[in-house]
């Protein structure tokens, strides 16, 4: 099986990853932010991240990192289709659920919610866990041992020194009704974390 295949999925999810999150972050950005809780940490990490974001396109449209490179095997190649398409469409319904709640960072709206329908009826952090399946989905889908598995890595780093403080935010914003919630649903995998 030819890398192209490789190439074109890739390429493909990662403008579907971007064409979900932008009108969602154009809204948003309408909406007025009322407290950050940004730490130095997620600071430093957030930038990391959308880097991170861009190592595939540049295995995509470059020879810089074919040295990493190795076959690419069908199965497991369809496999991370299969986790492309499950993190995408986890990533676009809880875009969806949230509407204008979302922000890039740890922060407040003015008009902010506690949104517990949907998809958030299942889990707390359906964005994190759709991004951790898409991120799975780039590991295998991408035959490169550096590009692969890069997403992966910075995401998995970033929601495991977030995902505290985002409770801790939640918590101080919506007090009793997010312990309620929390009693109700898992971090990220339904019925288990």
């Amino acid at each position: 099986m030819s890398h192209w295949f490789a190439r074109i999925a890739v390429f493909i999810a990662c403008v579907a990853l971007i064409a979900i999150r932008a009108p969602h972050g154009h809204r948003s950005l309408k909406v007025a932010i009322r407290k950050s809780y940004k730490g130095a940490l997620e600071k430093a990490l957030l930038p990391i991240a959308m880097l991170s974001f861009f190592v595939p396109v540049i295995w995509v449209v470059t020879p810089l990192l074919s040295f990493a490179d190795y076959p690419l095997r069908p199965p497991v190649f369809y496999t991370g289709l299969g986790c492309y398409i499950i993190g995408l469409m986890i990533f676009h319904r809880s875009h969806t659920d949230l509407g204008t709640n979302w922000s890039v960072s740890l922060e407040v709206r003015e008009t902010h919610t506690l949104v517990t329908n949907g998809v958030y009826q299942r889990v707390r952090h359906p964005m994190y866990t759709a991004l951790l399946i898409y991120s799975l989905g780039q590991t295998l889908a991408l035959p490169n041992y550096f590009a692969g598995p890069s997403y992966l890595v910075v995401m998995t780093l970033l929601i495991a020194v977030r995902l505290p403080q985002e409770e801790r935010m939640m918590r101080e914003e919506f007090g009793a009704a997010y312990d309620e919630y929390c009693r109700h649903t898992k971090r990220l995998i339904p019925g288990v974390f």
